[in-house]
């Protein structure tokens, strides 16, 4: 089964595969040098990742020239570079970076910067086009936005790029966007302990996609992490970590989240799915506009995130029991 990224006509995997995280660790060095990225990677098994993923039916791939500061492109150009044709790639731009060190160090969108980043994007990647180029600044002006749309219209014009979309969480800023001829998605945190309403009306309305980042809830929803896990410093959810990390606090998963997992967790495995599996499901059944994309870093998270694609949306019983338990 597949999904099309709104008007674009791009068909994709109806769940796709995220690649913040084998880019590795890496830091903002406009906020005091905190951890915005994940731990250690080893790259032989990122590959071997991507590959399986693939193998298994997975053929949308999601990254950032930031993840890692270039890194995650790389290595997923690399991985990817005998099936080209047959896979959809999704990168970002905006954020600026030292690839030596390893940090962020601020912000761009000039029409400038952009066609230099998509250029070195195409070419950390390994190929001639990009399918989804997004804006990774989720608070940008909208009227900062409108320009940046037209630069991506050009690139379009240009063939560096067949869609774009915008990295943003508010409604009213996606469809600002949205209006542009090569306008197909948008990207926003959307999981069963985040749902986003609003934001799927105006995907909805502007007919564009629903790509879901952190699909997982940063993984408290595949149930690896309890009340006494600790994630350690350098991981983006660990001590030291960005303001925006809701799922965990101080490293420790946030135990108001964890109660409500628990309120769902039997639900959310019915018909066999793990616990991952039936939060993917959710999504897939929350619209038919929604691609999630959950983080992968091991051949057996690949396996265990492809077989979503096999179990398919969790029925409207389970949909309705878990808003019922939610709500209550």
């Amino acid at each position: 089964m597949s999904r099309v990224l709104g008007r674009s006509g791009i068909k994709v995997s109806e769940v796709g595969f995220g690649c913040w995280a084998i880019g590795g660790p890496f830091s903002d060095s406009t906020s005091g040098g905190i951890p915005v990225g994940w731990r250690e990677v080893d790259e032989a098994e990122s590959a071997a990742a991507l590959h399986r993923a693939y193998e298994l039916g997975i053929t949308f791939f999601d990254t950032a020239d930031v993840y890692g500061t270039g890194h995650s492109e790389q290595v997923l150009g690399r991985a990817l570079a005998g099936h080209r044709d047959e896979v959809v790639i999704a990168t970002k731009f905006g954020n600026t970076f030292d690839a030596g060190r390893r940090t962020m160090t601020g912000q761009d969108v000039s029409a400038a910067y952009i066609r230099r980043a998509c250029e070195q994007s195409l070419q950390r990647l390994g190929t001639d086009r990009i399918d989804l180029y997004q804006l990774h600044l989720g608070g940008l002006p909208i009227a900062r936005a409108q320009e940046v749309a037209g630069t991506l219209e050009d690139l379009a014009a240009d063939g560096m790029i067949r869609s774009y979309g915008w990295s943003t969480d508010d409604p009213e800023r996606a469809a600002s966007f949205a209006g542009g001829p090569h306008c197909a998605a948008v990207q926003h945190e959307l999981n069963v302990l985040a749902d986003a309403p609003v934001m799927l009306d105006v995907c909805d309305a502007c007919d564009i996609a629903s790509i879901n980042r952190g699909p997982l809830a940063m993984g408290l929803l595949t149930g690896k992490y309890h009340a006494a896990s600790r994630l350690p410093a350098g991981d983006v959810r660990g001590p030291g970590g960005p303001s925006w990390m809701r799922y965990f606090t101080d490293g420790r998963p946030a135990p108001e989240l964890l109660a409500r997992l628990g309120a769902i967790r039997e639900v959310l495995t019915t018909g066999g799915r793990t616990l991952a599996q039936g939060a993917l499901g959710w999504l897939l059944a929350r619209s038919p506009r929604t691609v999630p994309i959950p983080g992968i870093r091991t051949v057996a998270q690949a396996g265990q995130n492809a077989a979503t694609l096999r179990l398919g949306p969790l029925p409207a019983t389970a949909m309705a029991e878990i808003a019922r338990l939610l709500d209550g």
